[in-house]
């Protein structure tokens, strides 16, 4: 069970999950040791995956984005495939999608060239993969892990 307070917690912490416990404890008005327990209870309950750092792309050269449908023979083993694509450092999502059979990939390369390698010496020989189609970001104007939550998202 969450309720009004853990998801304020939850709240700050995705603006700012560096921001000090003593610092939630102020803005939720509870002790420190209180809101760190409700932390610790939120991971538990499966609330909070993870803390990551963002990185800026371009610092690594990295600026290149894209989104690869891969198209499989439908008789592909999705688990396989699936296992394979993780695999790549340069995919950071994979999502199976509707439609003909079909996983739709967003990656992050140096630039074209790269991409296109990728793309043939890693993606396309893979048992199963009968084809790709090729988006390639121009502009990025917003990207997210935030989930967008209010007060209607309790869960009772």
């Amino acid at each position: 069970m969450i309720d009004d307070i853990s998801l304020n917690i939850l709240k700050i912490l995705q603006q700012k999950a560096r921001i000090p416990n003593v610092e939630v404890a102020r803005q939720v008005g509870m002790a420190p040791s209180a809101v760190l327990e409700r932390i610790r209870k939120l991971e538990k309950m499966g609330y909070i995956d993870g803390y990551e750092v963002r990185l800026n792309p371009e610092r690594f050269g990295k600026s290149q984005v894209a989104f690869i449908q891969v198209h499989t023979s439908g008789k592909t083993e999705g688990q396989g495939l699936v296992k394979t694509l993780s695999g790549l450092p340069q995919v950071q999502e994979i999502h199976y999608v509707a439609g003909k059979d079909s996983y739709l990939l967003k990656v992050r390369e140096t630039d074209t060239q790269a991409l296109g390698r990728l793309i043939r010496e890693r993606i396309a020989p893979i048992k199963g993969v009968t084809g790709t189609t090729t988006t390639i970001v121009m502009n990025t104007f917003k990207e997210t892990a935030r989930i967008p939550i209010d007060d209607q998202d309790l869960i009772r």
